[in-house]
């Protein structure tokens, strides 16, 4: 695994014993502000400041660990959105709030180690975000307040009890981006009806491909589609995908809702380009990024949502009695400019139906 950006000996990168990278509020706050730059994101707005109590103003700030499952730089952009909502509360990293960032570079075996490396840091909450960085943080306490922003259902990953009543440390937002392929298939299915096979792109390593695959196979059946579905985990097994939807000249392609996949957006998109094939996508920065489609939930504002749970918890609540939101904001963002590449004219009914299309 790479750095990111120099070691030093004090200050930004250290090095621990599983030789992850601690990151530091400073360090992923360039990232977020150089993203911000190239996007026109909006700056952090500065809140007011919290009238703490006296014993609190001789304690050092709480730590608030961030556990990721990817990178900084897949991330940075959704914690800008995290640390706004914080910033507006009157919580600033640095100020009166300290933020540590464990990232695990895509490799889901390295969680539980960061997770409890966080836990040992006696951290007063942590936020994880990913299904798979959730279920590590539940391994690794049973105290500290969890705060996620997840993709699969709550309940059947053991989070909690209940959305009304969580019934533990843990609490969040779920966005069950991973019950969506049905309706991603449908649309791909709309844009391009004359299409005889249909590709898939499933990680296998996905706690929720089951699902996935269930569901997909549900869909293509109910539309009568034929669908190749290929299996891929890391780089060679996406290269030696697409070279199987090559060989078997496959009409248009059906990304499924995996953070790996989000990490190596590249590596999807541009072959997808290459090949002509209509693609569809779970977030919008796909499509930002050049791919044709997407339909799925706002990452920003689910981050946002996430970000108010830890300000409520810091002011005093309890994971147990804030009931987990369900994330209600979807977005259908169709990038123009990619179906020219591809040579691709996307139907009105389609046009007239995205929220948002990239010129």
């Amino acid at each position: 695994m790479s750095a990111i950006g120099p070691k030093r000996t004090s200050g930004g990168l250290l090095t621990t014993p599983s030789k992850a990278p601690i990151l530091t509020g400073t360090m992923v706050d360039l990232w977020c502000r150089g993203l911000m730059r190239r996007r026109e994101f909006i700056s952090f707005v500065g809140g007011a400041t919290i009238a703490w109590p006296l014993a609190a103003r001789t304690q050092q700030p709480p730590v608030i660990g961030y556990l990721g499952l990817t990178s900084v730089r897949t991330d940075a952009y959704y914690i800008a959105s995290f640390r706004k909502a914080l910033s507006e509360a009157g919580f600033d990293d640095g100020r009166n709030i300290n933020i540590e960032y464990r990232f695990a570079e895509g490799d889901i075996s390295r969680l539980p180690g960061l997770a409890a490396e966080l836990v040992r840091r006696n951290v007063a909450i942590i936020f994880t975000a990913t299904t798979v960085s959730a279920i590590a943080a539940k391994a690794a306490t049973s105290t500290i307040p969890v705060v996620f922003a997840i993709g699969a259902d709550p309940i059947k990953s053991g989070l909690v009890t209940s959305l009304n009543r969580p019934g533990s440390n843990f609490t969040g937002i779920s966005f069950f981006t991973n019950q969506m392929e049905s309706k991603r298939l449908g649309l791909l299915h709309e844009l391009a009806p004359k299409v005889d096979l249909i590709a898939a792109l499933l990680n296998p390593n996905n706690p929720f491909f089951d699902n996935q695959l269930k569901d997909v196979d549900e869909a293509s059946r109910a539309l009568n589609l034929k669908v190749q579905i290929e299996r891929a985990s890391n780089q060679r097994d996406i290269a030696l995908a697409f070279k199987k939807f090559e060989e078997l000249n496959a009409g248009a392609l059906l990304v499924g809702a995996d953070p790996y996949f989000n990490s190596q957006r590249a590596l999807v998109i541009d072959p997808a380009i290459r090949l002509r094939l209509p693609a569809i996508y779970e977030w919008r920065e796909f499509v930002e990024d050049g791919g044709l489609m997407s339909y799925g939930t706002s990452l920003t504002e689910a981050y946002r949502q996430a970000g108010n749970f830890v300000v409520r918890i810091l002011k005093g609540a309890t994971p147990a009695e804030l009931p987990v939101l369900q994330s209600s904001k979807f977005e259908f963002v169709i990038n123009f400019k990619t179906a020219k590449a591809i040579g691709l004219e996307v139907p009105l009914q389609l046009q007239q139906r995205a929220d948002e299309v990239i010129e």
